[in-house]
């Protein structure tokens, strides 16, 4: 926290440099009536720039999203730019922007991506931004495309209304990872200061280095989603009906332009979600993986026009939930993993059609997150492709990714259980708009025989083994409740000893990425990369059940994720269930004791 007179040289700072009257009369507000508290939390510690970029709630100071922390972020990332890519002048970077806004404080998207457009220019570089809003995965399609230096794109993506984001690509069109995110993050320390024409946001749009992609990018995006397109007669033919939401984000016109592309007719739009709102007004939480209640006027849309599939998007159209009716006349939400199943063997599936030569089979990766279910390594396994899995989050499935393709490999697929799915590598990113339009033509090719997405899921369990999934989490602000609780896990039964026992089932193996330990390797050292930042164990277990426990990045949360595997063939489904059941209880009961009555449940 900043000492008294620290803070007071942060607010003088800011009232001098904050040119947005109204998040400079908000801290002249709270100046004049003395209230520190409020002071302290603005000023006491500023964002922290990680591998996701930034996320937090628009407002005043630097512990939070406005104008004067955006032209700050993009000067350090300017200068960190300029130091380590010589031909940043020729080549210039790409920005992007959802709908988010917030009258409070003045800030919105757009504002914070014409201020980073500014900082560039201000700078002699060049600037493709987006004239209108566009998907998140647009960014990094552009980064690849256009062959650029960087990409940003201003989004909270699926958090609650008052935040804002901004996400970072590298030329490599993936996300950052370190160290490019502590040496941007030292370059914005290094350049607070706003430089000459910071605010002036005019100068941009007669410049001759700003260019807009929009309406190129639109095309090219489609054109190559277009190679991913196996059954264009099925689809015209499609007697499927498809209800699509955008949760009062980007997605609807690209995902119309999506189905256009792979030959479908238009799907239909939940009217009250289909434009953008950035108050989201019909949701508690505008994210699809929260299941049944996000989901609740696509089910009624789909019930009305007699529609079997529901696809929706996150506000910034890069996941995608799907629900299927069943013959019951209930709604299936499929779990991330169940999905990324379906659309793994399908990819696949797809691809095999396409390649006779068996031995091409070897060339072929599909990538997975740690906390993921391990479905795709079984079906690797059986077909005789490799699968790999990474640390959470896209950005380490991105660069992955990239590396494997610059060796002359084929990246089929990559997804994590949070609804994320990479299903074409011209975006080293999760991507909602083409995974929409792939999931539409499985659901239709599925459809000619005469079998659903459902059904198709069991047959890929008894195929290739069951993989069943439970994932949950608790909301928890306090850091230090959140350490408490990780270390009882590294000293359950004295120091540095992990539980042996979890409830009845038996520890076979302990994996610790923010100490570096692996029980399962000889040296005892995990291979996966580990960050003492974040938190996150794996436990596995006798009985084929595996359990991971991790601190969210971007929200106050501690999640878990546990699975339980089945040998294929093995078709009682309701006992492995109440196995899976059983384990998550018991995970509850004993490895987030003595913490839990600190946490608040995950709200349904």
């Amino acid at each position: 926290m900043a000492a008294h007179s620290d803070l007071d040289q942060a607010v003088a700072d800011w009232l001098k440099w904050d040119k947005n009257p109204k998040t400079s009369d908000l801290i002249k507000q709270l100046v004049a009536d003395g209230k520190n508290k409020e002071l302290q939390a603005c000023f006491g510690s500023r964002m922290e720039f990680g591998t996701a970029g930034l996320r937090a709630a628009m407002g005043p100071g630097i512990s939070q999203m406005n104008d004067l922390t955006i032209i700050q972020t993009t000067q350090g990332f300017c200068r960190y730019l300029e130091k380590n890519i010589c031909d940043l002048k020729e080549r210039g970077v790409v920005i992007g922007y959802d709908a988010r806004a917030h009258p409070a404080s003045g800030g919105s998207s757009k504002r914070f991506a014409r201020l980073a457009a500014t900082t560039f220019v201000s700078q002699g570089i060049p600037v493709y931004l987006f004239s209108n809003i566009t998907p998140t995965p647009f960014v990094p399609y552009t980064v690849i495309h256009l062959n650029l230096c960087a990409g940003i794109m201003v989004t909270a993506s699926h958090n609650p209304k008052q935040d804002n984001g901004y996400k970072v690509y590298w030329e490599n069109g993936a996300q950052i990872i370190s160290p490019h995110d502590k040496g941007i993050a030292e370059a914005i320390e290094e350049n607070l200061e706003p430089w000459a024409k910071a605010w002036d946001d005019k100068l941009i749009d007669n410049s001759d280095l700003l260019h807009d992609p929009y309406k190129s990018i639109n095309k090219d995006y489609f054109t190559d989603i277009k190679k991913h397109c196996f059954h264009r007669d099925i689809n015209k033919e499609s007697k499927v009906k498809f209800v699509h939401t955008s949760v009062h984000g980007v997605g609807h016109e690209f995902v119309q332009s999506a189905f256009q592309a792979f030959g479908f007719s238009a799907p239909l739009a939940v009217p009250e979600q289909k434009d953008p709102d950035p108050e989201f007004p019909t949701v508690k939480y505008p994210n699809p993986e929260e299941g049944k209640g996000v989901l609740k006027l696509s089910f009624s849309l789909a019930d009305k026009e007699g529609a079997r599939i529901i696809l929706a998007n996150d506000p910034d159209a890069d996941r995608l939930a799907v629900a299927e009716k069943q013959e019951s006349g209930e709604w299936k939400v499929f779990s991330g993993n169940e999905l990324g199943a379906l659309l793994g063997w399908w990819i696949f599936t797809c691809w095999k059609e396409q390649n006779q030569k068996p031995e091409a089979v070897k060339n072929v990766y599909m990538l997975a997150s740690t906390v993921s279910s391990k479905i795709l390594r079984a079906i690797a396994v059986k077909e005789g492709f490799h699968f790999e899995e990474t640390l959470t989050g896209f950005k380490w499935m991105g660069n992955r990714a990239k590396l494997l393709i610059d060796q002359g490999k084929t990246v089929l697929f990559a997804f994590e259980e949070a609804i994320g799915y990479m299903c074409c590598p011209f975006v080293l990113d999760k991507d909602g708009v083409s995974a929409a339009a792939i999931a539409a033509e499985m659901a239709s090719y599925l459809a000619t025989k005469n079998t659903t997405l459902t059904k198709q899921l069991n047959s890929i369990f008894n195929t290739y083994g069951y993989h069943i999934s439970k994932n949950s989490y608790f909301i928890c602000y306090d850091q230090n409740t959140i350490r408490d609780l990780f270390e009882n896990l590294r000293n359950y039964n004295g120091e540095k000893t992990y539980p042996k026992l979890c409830g009845k089932f038996e520890v076979s193996g302990v994996r610790d990425l923010t100490t570096g330990y692996d029980s399962n390797q000889p040296d005892n050292k995990a291979i996966l990369p580990t960050s003492k930042s974040s938190q996150m164990i794996t436990f596995t277990f006798s009985n084929g059940g595996v359990a991971t426990l991790r601190t969210s990045g971007t929200e106050p949360k501690i999640k878990y994720y546990a699975e339980l595997c089945a040998a294929p063939g093995n078709s009682d489904f309701d006992q492995l269930k109440k196995e899976l059941e059983d384990l998550a209880d018991a995970i509850e009961e004993h490895f987030f004791q003595p913490e839990k009555n600190k946490l608040q449940r995950k709200s349904e």
